[in-house]
């Protein structure tokens, strides 16, 4: 079989990147542009200042990412790009990109989904086994996604509030931690004890979590803290909050495990990154005797290498769209 070039662009929040795969997973050359440095001030990620620097930073990724792999247009067998969900605003800058390079160039166009990106991102790991448990954790989802193929993606659970990543940001936030706080609470969780209690949100039998009421505690918390004139220990509420946080989340795969036949576990998305869920999920998936993927730090942020991967199977599935293929800032994993 000829092997097979895809050029993914991913813009959906503030990262600008272009990449080539190789058979979805041979990674080429990659490109990042990120915006994290611009918007440290505001706390947090502003659409309009990220659609802004999308605008001037994706042609010159672009020609950047091609110079890297020493190839052209004309060498590219198809263009993926992330159609959603995501800020609509980045998404419509990527798109257009990509939409105007298919045109020209007369290259089919594979939309991928945010998150079939971050779920193969592990392919560029080692082998997709099935039925496979994809968990996905970022600031924007917490999902439990059963795959018995490639590109056949079922859910079986989800936050019914606030995503892991948001929730973590928000309380790295009352501890005083800058922005990005996920990962800074993650490191600073390292050094501390368990010592403050914490509820266990939605314990049942269902697959699915809820988080908005462990961000509710911790700012009750610290807030009770700060009336009774008490100095708060960070380290320890960080250790005492990721304790749970994860618990709650391994708890709930453990489950979808056991009663799926489950071969194989992937992690999906931003909060991969996090060395607490990383060393959990190893330990858990170790006792069960069940393979665990892990992409590398650099494949867990938002990245173009992942939706050429992703976009790779999505070519093979006879996935296409034309030119009226529209952004969705929400969408539905399918």
């Amino acid at each position: 079989m000829k092997d097979v070039y895809i050029l993914g662009i991913e813009s959906s929040c503030d990262e600008t990147s272009v990449s080539i795969v190789k058979n979805g997973t041979e990674e080429i050359a990659t490109v990042i542009s990120s915006q994290i440095d611009i918007h440290k001030d505001f706390g947090g990620v502003v659409p309009e200042i990220a659609s802004r620097h999308h605008v001037k930073n994706i042609t010159i990724v672009l020609e950047e990412c091609l110079q890297k792999a020493n190839m052209k247009m004309e060498d590219v067998d198809a263009i993926a790009i992330t159609y959603g969900p995501g800020l609509i605003g980045s998404l419509l800058i990527g798109l257009e990109a990509a939409k105007t390079l298919s045109f020209i160039y007369n290259k089919p166009l594979i939309p991928v989904h945010h998150i079939a990106g971050h779920i193969y991102a592990n392919s560029l790991v080692k082998e997709l086994q099935f039925p496979l448990l994809a968990v996905v954790v970022s600031g924007g989802h917490t999902e439990l996604i059963e795959m018995d193929k490639h590109y056949s993606f079922k859910k079986i659970g989800g936050t019914l509030d606030d995503a892991i990543g948001e929730c973590y940001d928000k309380v790295a936030r009352v501890i005083g931690l800058e922005y990005p706080g996920g990962p800074k609470l993650d490191k600073l969780a390292s050094e501390g004890k368990d010592t403050y209690k914490l509820p266990i949100p939605l314990r049942d039998d269902s697959y699915n979590f809820s988080f908005s009421g462990l961000k509710s505690a911790v700012i009750n918390l610290a807030h009770n803290e700060e009336q009774r004139g008490n100095e708060i220990n960070k380290a320890d509420l960080a250790t005492s909050f990721q304790k749970v946080a994860i618990e709650s989340i391994t708890s709930k795969v453990r489950k979808a495990i056991e009663q799926n036949n489950i071969k194989n576990v992937v992690i999906a998305g931003g909060v991969a990154a996090n060395n607490g869920l990383r060393t959990a999920m190893k330990e858990l998936t170790d006792q069960l005797g069940v393979e665990l993927s892990i992409p590398p730090m650099k494949y867990c942020t938002d990245n173009g290498t992942m939706i050429a991967a992703a976009g790779y199977y999505a070519y093979l599935d006879g996935r296409r769209a034309d030119l009226s293929l529209n952004s969705k800032s929400q969408d539905i994993l399918k």
